[in-house]
């Protein structure tokens, strides 16, 4: 079987759109289809079935494409392994993070250390940074802690607080601190349940019995606090994120204020598979986070 039909049936399984798939692959789609037919007669059985529109794994499918994800995987690890030995070091870093923000400053530094790196960063939840860990589409991921897996590694790096955002002409923008139940009382734009943020805060409140219904959900820390700007309602965000809304053009115009005791709190670090080879590129960059 060859190590090619693999890749592809590992993009069909995984988007179940042939067309969709062979963008991502880079092929035509008669292409793609033709190989996943030439992986179908070589197994003896069908790995792909249509209902109506949408396309569905078969048992044998999803079985297949457990094994397959494997056997990508060990192959990845093994190219890494020898290009160690020959001095070779990984020109790309695949990176899920809970927030860029989280990373932007170590970004920063480690580019201009190592130009020659690219790195992809994308903003995921933390259990899409698991997913995409255990199925190798990422080499690392900066996430909320705790992340439970037993084939995940989690080495902390700092903690990190909530705090209230708000437009500068609320009356909230003058108090030095919002308890949790003034909050309650307040429109609030916050992200959707899935969030690791949102289920932070509605933990904090369940603690102690305060219930919070957000006038609006939004997926993204940049749209809320747009909300903010046009006095939608006030917004609960990541301490470091708040840091970056001192810039010149919204100098004035919100205001963070710090939430009171016990803040809503959590610790912020980096999760990588247990089975992952540690490469030069892969130990310079958690030794930068690290640092």
């Amino acid at each position: 079987m060859e190590h090619r039909l693999l890749e592809y049936f590992i993009a069909v399984g995984e988007d179940l759109h042939f067309t969709k798939a062979a963008e991502r692959l880079g092929i035509t789609q008669p292409t793609l289809s033709h190989q996943i037919r030439l992986l179908e007669q070589e197994l003896g059985t069908a790995l792909i079935s249509r209902i109506g529109k949408k396309n569905y794994l078969t048992q044998a499918g999803s079985i297949l494409l457990e094994h397959a994800r494997r056997v990508v995987y060990e192959v990845e690890q093994a190219k890494l392994e020898i290009g160690q030995i020959s001095g070779v070091q990984r020109g790309q870093l695949r990176i899920g993070c809970s927030g860029n923000h989280l990373l932007e400053s170590k970004l920063i530094s480690f580019h201009r250390q190592h130009p020659g790196i690219a790195l992809t960063v994308l903003e995921l939840a933390t259990e899409e940074t698991r997913a995409g860990l255990l199925a190798n589409q990422l080499d690392l991921g900066v996430v909320f802690l705790p992340l439970q897996d037993e084939q995940i590694i989690s080495r902390p790096l700092y903690d990190e607080e909530l705090v209230f955002a708000v437009s500068s002409l609320h009356a909230y923008a003058e108090l030095p601190e919002v308890t949790l139940d003034q909050l309650a009382r307040l429109p609030l734009v916050l992200f959707p349940p899935k969030f690791y943020v949102r289920q932070l805060l509605d933990t904090a409140c369940a603690e102690q019995g305060i219930e919070i219904r957000p006038v609006m959900e939004l997926s993204t820390m940049e749209s809320q606090v747009q909300m903010v700007l046009h006095h939608v309602g006030g917004t609960v965000l990541p301490a470091s994120y708040a840091q970056t809304l001192a810039g010149a053009n919204r100098r004035g115009e919100i205001t963070v204020v710090p939430l009171a005791e016990p803040v809503p709190r959590k610790n912020v670090g980096l999760v990588y598979r247990s089975s992952t080879f540690m490469d030069p590129t892969l130990q310079a960059f958690i030794r930068h986070l690290t640092e």
